[in-house]
């Protein structure tokens, strides 16, 4: 394998690796590989497990309020083989793992593939750097889909979400300011904004104060960078 993708998968990835043939194990389909065990299975089906066990625990920490039931749907939803090629597609993984010419030709690599060498990656990382790293490397490139995920089970619990996260980033709790307010007794609106580290994240408009302050709390994540709100379905419109 050309020493050129080696250093350029550890520039994508951002690990060095102390045994790079881990990486070219890692990076080899059974398909152009000389004998099985060179190919890229056995690490994959060791990163299959470091990966489940990582977002096992990352799920559990984040979600004390859902049921094993729930975290099992996020769990699924967040290892599954499409999310995983999805990521290896992101990465630009797929376009270099060594292929046989009988694949590499049809121009459409299949999910499988694609998944397998990003679960095989994470295989190599663990066995190279230890649990450390790879779990540094599967939170890093999976967090988008981990919170999406999240916060699909918590019901658009934008509140709940928000103050997980500050509490985890800067063990504080967010407060919510009324702004103003609008209109008859009977059909009154109400703005909301988010106050958090001396900052007032952007206001909304509901029909109650808990609708605004769930509208409040969900521009604040995207303001954050937690979520993507173009991603999201909400039922506060």
């Amino acid at each position: 394998m050309d020493e050129k993708i080696i250093t350029k998968v550890q520039e994508i990835i951002s690990y060095s690796f102390k045994n790079p043939d881990l990486l070219r194990q890692a990076l080899t389909h059974s398909s152009s590989a000389a004998e099985p065990r060179d190919s890229n299975e056995r690490l994959e089906f060791l990163g299959d497990a470091v990966l489940g066990m990582v977002m096992c625990e990352e799920i559990y920490r984040r979600n004390p309020a859902l049921s094993e039931g729930q975290m099992t749907k996020i769990k699924s939803s967040v290892v599954s083989r499409r999310t995983c090629a999805k990521i290896a597609k992101r990465l630009g993984l797929t376009k270099l793992v060594q292929l046989g010419k009988g694949i590499s030709t049809t121009g459409n690599i299949p999910t499988s593939i694609s998944a397998a060498v990003f679960e095989a990656i994470i295989g190599a990382i663990f066995l190279d750097g230890g649990l450390k790293a790879a779990r540094r490397f599967i939170l890093k490139n999976m967090a988008d889909e981990l919170t999406e995920a999240c916060a699909s089970q918590h019901h658009h619990d934008y509140k709940s979400l928000l103050q997980q996260y500050t509490q985890q980033q800067w063990a504080k709790t967010p407060k919510y300011e009324l702004i103003d307010e609008k209109g008859p007794d009977h059909a009154k609106c109400f703005e909301v904004a988010v106050t958090l580290n001396n900052q007032r994240f952007t206001s909304a408009w509901g029909k109650t104060k808990k609708q605004a302050e769930q509208k409040a709390a969900l521009e604040a994540l995207v303001e954050l960078g937690v979520l993507k709100k173009e991603k999201i379905k909400t039922d506060y419109e």
